[in-house]
């Protein structure tokens, strides 16, 4: 050894310098690069080992190698290898680099282990909280922003002393707000991203006190195993944002519900787009019937177990998706390509958009300014408008339906665009987008087994021509016109076909290899027309619908007893005279003055009907107008009417000539001009007013 040593001082000292520095660069790099490949598992496991041996291998013969050369004075081979050592510390650098923004990037998508709650009084503009001011909170004491901060709020601001009113639904408690009939709500900070699309004049409104606290993820503990190397179902779920990025708290707007399989083993992926008006069960509400968009306002858990009940397809993971945030995805791929659809009218947010496609850009601008114009057709788009195809459904007749469409077209071309990506210099922009505006339960190994999927793809893409197979489907539906309470106005909700609902899910639990797969053995084909591909549920009209009930005024007791019996419902029967506020002067004696239950309450809720009967000593008082019912029905009229018929006139709407959503031209309106379910002088709530509003029955 002291040989070794006094020879290495007679070296060039330069060359030794040189040497030194190069070994303890390439032994840094290559020691940050074996961390990094081993935080890749799962990815080629064999290329790692060999990538690890090769240059470890390396290392100790440039240290070796380099000792003799340095004795015998053979700089020219001291420089070469040299020069090759500090090229490969050098391109370890960039991979670390690369390596650990990656790893870093798709660790911080996961679920938060502690996460910021808020919640806030809401007042109307101008109102001032006092002693004497009524609150509404909601009565879910597992609700956290809704009930548990609330309470500890009204303790910090020394509230105590107000009446507080309990709510099963927020979105009685907001009709409440906007009607004057409390002076203050507690809501999520996010109240105007998740019910804003659904009330109007909710902009009209403050927050007089604010409650912040930092506390463990309640929101979900939705937990998955599964590998994906096999069939497996994800939850997408949009947050139709203002901002950039997701916000901490875990109540969000549920616009964009989007359900889909994919079976590694036939790159095979289905997609179910489920309208956000849909009338289901909110699993968290105790199964009462709402808009399945509401069941968001309850956190991710929530929704999550509403389409797992809808479907009965097991959700192995969830994606959380910011829409504000496909600005940027969209930008860092360099654009999608898309074929926009033709708008079905001309006029969105009341811009005229002359024959093109139109929308607000990303920070909702209602100027004509701040509006996205496209022609339509194939083209590539940018980040601005792909989002504003994503968000749009006033220009379309089927509005929502259409909006979900759309949607799976900008999913479809974004994972297009980015299996076909050539170089790294958008991967950092990418993964900022992604981590700001995505959020999800999977583990980041989980994550990072994506990479065989993707590969066998890229495979797939490279061979056959086909880089994924998606099969679309469509939930054919009715307009459902549903009276929010029995003293309430109506919310223009719609109902699905059972059979066409069965379609779909039978093509996921195939596609998820739950179900065998029925080979079709029969092919129609006419020359004459025009070939299209197969929609799954599309057409298909079958199963029973959800029923509400029929205004029975002016109808005869018989008719009445005829569908009661139908419908398994106990039938009272009270007679009343002039002294009775359930008497109507407008209906001769012996038929049904008025009833106990409003038309357009679901029946599902609906046990026993007391319809009261003008007494036949009664003296009928003929009015100037006959009084319509809200479905414009004669209360006359003996036939009892039905608000499912899809058929039925419409109310117009008396505040606007421009409809707020193109499905208002085809489900009733919400506002009808008096509540048959109660006397002739209540009022309709005016929530009445929202066509979007929610609320179980």
């Amino acid at each position: 050894m002291k040989t070794l040593l006094n020879k290495l001082k007679k070296t060039n000292k330069i060359f030794l310098t040189i040497c030194f520095i190069a070994f303890i660069l390439y032994l840094i790099s290559y020691i940050l690069l074996i961390k990094n490949l081993m935080s890749l598992s799962g990815i080629e496991t064999a290329i790692r080992v060999i990538v690890i041996v090769i240059f470890g291998i390396w290392l100790l013969a440039y240290f070796l190698w380099n000792l003799i050369n340095l004795i015998l004075k053979k700089h020219i081979t001291i420089a070469i290898t040299t020069a090759i050592t500090i090229i490969l510390a050098i391109i370890f650098s960039f991979a670390n680099y690369y390596i650990s923004m990656v790893y870093t990037s798709i660790s911080n998508i996961g679920e938060k282990e502690y996460i910021t709650y808020t919640t806030n009084l809401v007042v109307l503009n101008g109102t001032e909280i006092n002693e004497d001011s009524i609150l509404g909170m909601i009565n879910n004491s597992d609700d956290i922003e809704g009930n548990k901060l609330a309470k500890e709020l009204i303790e910090k601001e020394e509230l105590t002393k107000n009446e507080v009113t309990e709510y099963s639904s927020y979105y009685e408690m907001i009709s409440d707000l906007l009607n004057k009939e409390v002076d203050g709500i507690f809501l999520s900070s996010n109240y105007l991203t998740i019910f804003g699309g659904d009330f109007e004049g909710l902009e009209n409104t403050s927050v007089a006190y604010s409650y912040s606290k930092e506390m463990e993820n309640q929101d979900t503990t939705l937990t998955s195993n599964k590998k994906l190397d096999e069939p497996f179902t994800i939850l997408l779920m949009g947050v139709d944002s203002e901002t950039d990025g997701l916000n901490a708290n875990a109540a969000f707007n549920g616009d964009t519900l989007m359900l889909i399989t994919f079976n590694p083993h036939t790159l095979n992926a289905t997609m179910f787009s489920i309208p956000r008006d849909t009338y289901v069960p909110i699993a968290c509400n105790n199964n009462r019937h709402a808009k399945i968009n509401s069941s968001a306002a309850y956190g991710t858990s929530c929704v999550i177990d509403t389409v797992e009940q809808l479907t009965d397809i097991t959700i192995d993971y969830y994606v959380k998706i910011n829409f504000k945030g496909v600005v940027d995805l969209v930008d860092a791929l360099g654009g999608i390509e898309v074929d926009i659809e033709a708008p079905d009218f001309n006029y969105n947010h009341g811009v005229n958009c002359g024959g093109k496609f139109c929308e607000q850009n990303s920070d909702r601008n209602t100027s004509a300014s701040g509006m996205i114009y496209l022609d339509p057709g194939l083209q590539t788009i940018n980040g601005e408008a792909a989002l504003a195809y994503a968000r749009c459904r006033h220009l379309y007749l089927q509005s929502d339906i259409d909006r979900n469409r759309h949607q799976q077209q900008v999913v479809e071309a974004i994972a297009k665009k980015a299996s076909s990506m050539e170089n790294l210099t958008n991967l950092e922009d990418i993964l900022n987008s992604i981590t700001k505006n995505i959020t999800t339960n999977m583990s980041t190994e989980q994550i990072l087994s994506f990479y065989d999927v993707l590969k066998s793809m890229i495979s797939n893409s490279l061979s056959e021509g086909s880089f994924l197979t998606i099969e679309k489907t469509y939930l054919e539906y009715y307009s459902l016109p549903v009276r929010l309470s029995n003293n309430g106005g109506f919310t223009s909700a719609i109902g699905y076909y059972p059979g066409s609902l069965e379609a779909i899910t039978k093509l996921m639990k195939e596609n998820l290899e739950i179900e065998s797969h029925e080979m079709i053995k029969t092919f129609e084909f006419n020359a004459n027309e025009e070939y299209t591909t197969k929609i799954t549920g599309e057409g298909i009209t079958t199963g029973t619908k959800l029923e509400t009930m029929p205004t029975f005024i002016g109808a005869s007791v018989s008719e009445v007893e005829a569908w009661a019996n139908s419908h398994n419902i106990t039938l009272n029967t009270e007679f009343v005279d002039e002294t009775d506020a359930n008497y109507n002067a407008s209906i001769a004696p012996g038929l049904v003055a008025n009833q106990s239950i409003a038309n357009g309450i679901l029946l599902n809720n609906v046990s026993s009907l007391t319809i009261y009967i003008n007494n036949a000593s009664t003296t009928i008082e003929e009015p100037t107008t006959p009084p319509k019912d809200e479905n414009n029905t004669d209360k006359n009229n003996t036939n009892p009417t039905n608000p499912n018929d899809e058929n039925e006139n419409e109310e117009q709407d008396n505040e606007t000539n421009e409809p707020d959503d193109p499905l208002d031209v085809i489900l009733p309106s919400d506002k009808p001009e008096n509540n048959p379910g109660s006397s002739s002088e209540s009022s309709e709530s005016s929530s009445s007013s929202n066509p979007n509003e929610n609320q179980s029955q």
